[in-house]
């Protein structure tokens, strides 16, 4: 307004730019490179390694290992190529006695009705896949025939063994049974009888069990030695707890695996609000043996500071219907916010062993009675769990 006045020049005027600089601005926090990916596999990439030669040291492992459209580009190719090798060595049989020529009734050929490398290529697929259509036979006129044709059946015996167990153990192989076995999106840490414990749901699709099955959980982050050496994957082995005690575990139904935050967990310190600002990763593996099949297989999984939830709870999902019980995916990785404290477990245990009023428990739960001032029992028969003071100071309680 004053420009177009002619009060002050436009030349000093300062205009206001399309973005204002005090509006916030949002960055997309990078990710943090996972060791396991979500479906099990693993992200580590091999490089710069100079011994390939070892790789074809183990033939059949290298073949089973390869991507499907490699393996059968590799099966199609060892057959035609032995067929055409013992083609060329039955052409040059019939070149070398002159059958390729017309000759008079009385002349006894190698093989019968081979004129060309055509023919001899015909009769090649004939023997080594033992069809045998009766227009072509080796005859007794010449032993290199014979001889050939004993190396040909067994050579087509020792390919067609290699190939197709090759075909058999990639279609069989243990990972494939691992894509029925599921595990819950995101971990929780809630408490347990007092205490933090970090859990995960695991769970199998098909009826058909795993036996013997057992559960291993890690941690995976970066650790300093005591002289100053940077260990950039150091793997540190959780126990890991369910129903029965044991890393043995009987998966009929999904079950809830958990670890239990105590003294001797790399959790120990960890509070609510430095769980995400944490560079590490928590691995799940279960590995058992197939009922049907016999193989050993295994799944795993991971979880990212930001795939686990302080203060929730995995929802129930097995229920008894007509006498048998049901088991409903539809809520196999729901969890609820239940009441939790946001400090770490260290913290905890130490303002529990302190001064405690009497009517907090030990474990942190107030009991089914309460004192008043003169230390006289009111009595009162709710469980006052959803507003229980869980430290001996109002100041420090953190929820």
């Amino acid at each position: 307004m004053l420009a177009r006045k002619g009060i002050i020049p436009e030349e000093y005027l300062i205009t206001r730019l399309a973005e204002d600089n005090n509006q916030p601005t949002y960055r997309t926090k990078p990710r943090k490179a996972r060791f396991v990916a979500k479906n099990g596999a693993c992200n580590v990439a091999h490089k710069n390694i100079r011994e390939q030669g070892r790789f074809l040291q183990d033939v059949f492992t290298t073949l089973v290992d390869l991507k499907w459209h490699h393996t059968l580009l590799i099966f199609s190719m060892s057959f035609i190529c032995s067929w055409m090798l013992f083609a060329m060595a039955w052409w040059l049989i019939a070149f070398a006695h002159g059958d390729l020529e017309p000759k008079e009734e009385p002349f006894v050929p190698c093989v019968t009705s081979i004129h060309s490398f055509t023919s001899a290529f015909l009769f090649s697929i004939e023997v080594q896949v033992t069809i045998g259509f009766g227009g072509r036979m080796v005859t007794e006129e010449c032993p290199q025939a014979i001889t050939v044709l004993i190396v040909q059946n067994i050579s087509g015996l020792i390919i067609n063994a290699v190939m197709l167990g090759c075909i058999f153990m990639k279609t069989a192989q243990a990972n494939r049974r691992a894509e029925t076995i599921i595990f819950s999106k995101h971990a929780v840490i809630a408490c347990r009888n007092g205490k933090y414990c970090l859990m995960f749901r695991v769970g199998d699709l098909r009826k058909s069990m795993i036996i013997s099955a057992s559960i291993k959980m890690q941690i995976i982050k970066k650790a300093v030695t005591a002289e100053g050496e940077v260990v950039p994957l150091s793997q540190i082995d959780i126990l890991a707890e369910n129903q029965v005690g044991t890393n043995s575990i009987f998966l009929v139904s999904p079950l809830i695996i958990s670890h239990t935050i105590d003294k001797n967990s790399p959790l120990y310190e960890v509070s609510a609000s430095e769980l995400h600002s944490l560079d590490l990763e928590v691995v799940a593996i279960l590995e058992g043996v197939v009922e049907t099949t016999g193989i050993t297989t295994q799944a795993r999984t991971s979880y990212l500071p930001d795939e686990i939830l302080w203060g929730y709870r995995f929802v129930p999902i097995v229920s008894e219907e007509d006498g048998r019980y049901s088991v409903d995916y539809s809520k196999f990785g729901n969890a609820v916010k239940v009441s939790t404290p946001l400090c770490s477990a260290q913290d905890l245990d130490i303002k529990r062993t302190s001064h405690l009023p009497q009517w907090v428990s030990q474990n942190g739960c107030v009991k089914k009675h309460k004192y008043n001032n003169n230390n006289n029992v009111v009595n009162n028969s709710e469980m006052y769990e959803e507003h229980a003071v869980l430290f001996a100071s109002a100041e420090s309680l953190d929820l």
